[in-house]
């Protein structure tokens, strides 16, 4: 790998669990670098990664409903706290619907003992990362699970992602709703596609600089390294504009497109365009082939890479290396390409989460590693790790 700009790491030293999933009560002390989960099939090991996930804006990386990740039989929602070791010193970080009678709307966010505007303001204390085994169909599954990847993407190096994506939705949903009942009223549709061609053009604008980004940071990696160079593009109308045209112009030009197409989309019953509609589209370098295309060894790898690439890129534009979660990453790699992985991740200096069903596949770790075996919900070290 070629020489990098180490970023400060921020570790998770405690994490605090209450009611969530299969856990009633669970206190982890953690150490900075690798943390590694051994456990049986349905243990609870992604269910401790999850947790870790909900330390940043969203519904984590199952996408639950917050209903769901209560643990069954408890009736007053679940909590997640964690302490933090970072450049700017201790923080604590709590999330979840306790005391708020677990209901969806009750997600809450307290940041050294004092409620947050929202979950965004995580985003100053830390970044989390994730890959999980269901990412391995995301080169050949919907769009949507390609869009939401890259604005998870975004969202790590630009806070304000989150809230542009929260505007644009809520105003189409608003648009839809006049579409569905079939209403005329010009200034509602103006008023509401003003706001959608100012908040989609933001959201195109950054997807296209998050992409840029990226691809010089791919351009750093090795032609020959372990883990194949990916090339990124957007397939998406304003994404493109938004490369050649003045913002001003291309908001504009958006404004006037959902104007015209108010009868289009009125018989459709839904906004047909829009970077709601991007797809983001990999190639594999090395072999000058789309990603859908690659095996699923191949497809494994660009993920990973592109995983990586995006890590340092969060270090270096935040200021902080991001915490990953490797959900079950040893599944698809030999034992020589596992301890390149974990040697590159050593070298972010981050703090990275790992789970497999036996030690074993974390060899090259051993005497480096935190090594946990969780169990029917008990977590506790590993016995000769």
């Amino acid at each position: 790998m070629p020489a990098r700009t180490t970023s400060p790491q921020v570790h998770i030293s405690r994490l605090t669990l209450s009611d969530f999933r299969n856990y009633s009560k669970l206190a982890l002390d953690l150490q900075p670098g690798a943390v590694v989960f051994t456990g049986q099939n349905g243990a609870g090991k992604t269910n401790l990664l999850e947790a870790i996930s909900f330390l940043t804006p969203g519904r984590g990386l199952r996408r639950a409903q917050l209903s769901d990740v209560t643990r069954i039989g408890a009736s007053n929602g679940f909590a997640v706290h964690a302490s933090l070791d970072g450049p700017d010193g201790d923080t604590e970080i709590g999330t979840g619907t306790a005391g708020a009678d677990g209901e969806e709307a009750g997600r809450r966010v307290r940041i050294n003992g004092a409620t947050a505007r929202s979950a965004d303001a995580m985003l100053e204390w830390l970044r989390v990362i994730w890959l999980t085994p269901a990412m391995d169909q995301l080169f050949t599954g919907p769009t949507s699970d390609r869009r939401r990847f890259l604005d998870r993407l975004v969202l790590a190096v630009d806070p304000a992602h989150g809230q542009r994506a929260l505007s644009y939705e809520k105003a189409m949903r608003g648009r839809n709703r006049l579409l569905a009942d079939d209403v005329h009223d010009e200034s509602w549709f103006d008023a509401i596609e003003t706001q959608m061609a100012e908040a989609g053009t933001a959201i195109a604008a950054a997807r296209a600089e998050l992409v840029r980004l990226m691809s010089g940071m791919v351009e750093r990696l090795p032609a020959d390294g372990p883990f194949p160079r990916a090339s990124l593009a957007l397939a998406g109308d304003l994404e493109t504009q938004v490369a050649e045209r003045p913002a001003i112009d291309v908001e504009e030009g958006f404004r006037l497109l959902l104007a015209e197409g108010r009868h289009r989309d009125r018989a459709a019953g839904r906004t047909l365009s829009g970077p709601h509609r991007t797809d983001l589209l990999v190639r594999h370098v090395p072999k000058d082939q789309a990603a859908e295309l690659c095996s699923t060894g191949e497809q494994k790898a660009l993920l990973v890479g592109m995983i990586l690439a995006h890590a340092q890129l969060v270090g270096e534009i935040a200021g902080m290396a991001p915490i990953l979660l490797l959900d079950e990453i040893a599944a698809h790699f030999d034992a020589d390409r596992r301890a390149a992985l974990f040697g590159i991740l050593d070298g972010l200096n981050c703090q990275y989460f790992v789970t497999g069903t036996e030690p074993a596949l974390f060899d090259s770790l051993t005497g480096r590693a935190q090594f946990l075996t969780v169990d029917a919900g008990c977590v506790a070290p590993t016995e000769g790790a």
